[in-house]
Parts: structure tokens; sequence; C-alpha cells
């Protein structure tokens, strides 16, 4: 990865979307597969109080930021997390409707942020929050550089989570430029909150997907084989869903590190071009699934 080189897009609040969410997703939206469709639900249950906690991560630092163009991104890229909030809410509310106990599940959650909140400094919380942003930047990548790794998915829910992902991508710098520039947050704090971000994304990944499961019905030997032979599609270091985006991950505890070091996907034109175009977010979607790598 070359230093000098810079990658960086837009930040463009696609406000209003209507993605066709209805009670008409099946159950199992992923191939029929209970297990990587839980698993996927586990990593979005967590958006809308995910994106509350970064809005709320940057505001003691907004009155400090002097630079227009940052302050510019820091209000595009708070209308942007409100509006994954509410698309995520409505798929959460189906979630409930087809008798996962989402609600229940997430109370304890939120109060986890919420004490985040409460316990750590203002700098941490948004180290944390810079943490987390590099993940779901990750996620366009993820999911949608290759062709194979989103065939079979419901299309609406493929194009919800590829206009999260391009949107995830295009603020991708905000909260690392605020956590650099406003906050002066250093390199070891910036590196242990990481760490802490990468332990709660697995373990509440992990977890999440478990009680999913069991409120499908699966016992717990059935729940234990199925995190087994799972494992290699979550993490293998090849083809695995993230195990394939370590070297983006491991690029963050490099000192000088800066997201925007990060290439866009290559894809990524052609969403935006078909969704100027268009305003359809599943056409959009189709067009990036289209120049998917094969």
């Amino acid at each position: 990865m070359r230093s000098d080189t810079r990658y960086s897009e837009a930040i463009v609040a696609r406000e209003n979307l209507d993605f066709g969410l209805d009670e008409s997703i099946p159950k199992h939206w992923f191939r029929g597969d209970a297990y990587k469709t839980r698993y996927l639900d586990a990593l979005q249950v967590f958006f809308p109080d995910g994106e509350r906690y970064f809005i709320t991560s940057l505001r003691p630092f907004r009155d400090r930021i002097t630079d227009p163009v940052l302050q510019k991104n820091v209000r595009d890229f708070m209308r942007q997390e409100a509006q994954h909030g509410i698309a995520h809410t409505r798929y959460n509310q189906l979630m409930q409707a087809q008798g996962i106990p989402v609600t229940e599940l997430l109370a304890p959650e939120k109060a986890r942020l919420d004490g985040y909140t409460r316990r750590f400094s203002p700098q941490f919380n948004l180290a944390l929050t810079a943490g987390f942003e590099h993940f779901t930047a990750m996620l366009a990548f993820a999911f949608f550089s290759r062709a194979a790794t989103a065939s079979g998915a419901e299309k609406r829910m493929q194009a919800l989570l590829a206009w999260h992902a391009i949107e995830e991508m295009e603020h991708k710098s905000v909260a690392f430029d605020v956590m650099q520039k406003v906050a002066r947050v250093g390199y070891w704090r910036r590196a242990a909150a990481m760490l802490f971000a990468c332990r709660v994304m697995v373990v509440a990944a992990y977890r999440f997907t478990d009680r999913f499961l069991e409120a499908d019905g699966y016992g717990a030997w059935q729940r234990a084989r199925l995190h087994l032979a799972n494992f290699l599609w979550i993490y293998g270091p090849r083809r695995g869903v993230f195990g394939a985006l370590a070297p983006m991950l491991l690029a963050y505890f490099k000192p000088g590190f800066h997201p925007t070091q990060l290439p866009t996907i290559h894809n990524y034109p052609h969403w935006l071009e078909a969704y100027e175009r268009s305003g359809d977010p599943a056409v959009a979607c189709e067009a990036m699934l289209a120049a998917a790598y094969r």
C-alpha cells in the first residue's frame, strides 16, 4: 500500500429511500440458509443503536472543528448515519414480527453502548467510533467485491446492504479525521480502541447469531455444529467473508495509517452511476454486482 496515494469520495446523504422491506422478506433470506442469514442479521441488528452511538461520540468535538470542509463532512456523516438507522430499524421490526426477540436482545446492548459513553473518555469513545467505522467501511469489500459472496441473497436485502456499504465508504475517514485533528488521539489509544472494537464485534456477532438460531428452534448441539461448519465461511483466509479482509484490518494498526489509503471498492462507480441515473438503490445494487469480480 502506497502511503502517498489517497482514495476518497463525496459524502452524499441519500434520504427517504424505499427498499420495499415488508413481511414478504423470507425468514432465511440468504440462500435459504439459516446460519448465514442469522449471522448477517446479527451484524446488522446493531446498526440503529450503533449509528446513534457514533453520532453521540462526535458531538463533544463538533464545536471545536474549525475546518469548514470537515464541518460539512461531519454534518453529512450524521445525516447518512441517521438514514442508516431508520432503514435498519425497519428490518429489525420485521425480524421481531417473525418471532425473533430483537427488542429484548438489544436492550442490554444499548445499555452497554450507553455505558461506554458514561465510563470512557470522549476521546476513547471517538476512537472506538473510528474503529467501528473501519469495520463498516470494509462491508463493501466483504460482500460486494466478489459476485459469489452476495449471490443468493434476497434482492431487497442486497440493495439495503449495498447502499449502506457504499455510504460507509464515502464517510470512512470522517470520525478518524475528527479523532486525529480535533481530539488529538494518539496512536496507542487509537490501537487500543480498535482492539476493543474487534473483540466487541466478534463476540457480539457470535452471541446474536446463536440467540437468533435458538429463537428459530435450533438446539444447543445443532447450533454448535452450525457455528463450527460455518467458521471458514466467516474467517477463512482466502474466501472467508471477513478473513479475506485481514490485510485491510491490520493496516489500521500502522502508525501512519489513514482511511483514505484504502482504495474505494472497484465497482463503486457502477453503483453511483446507476443510482444517479435511476434514483433506485435496487438498480444501483444490480449494476454494482454486475461489475463485481467473478
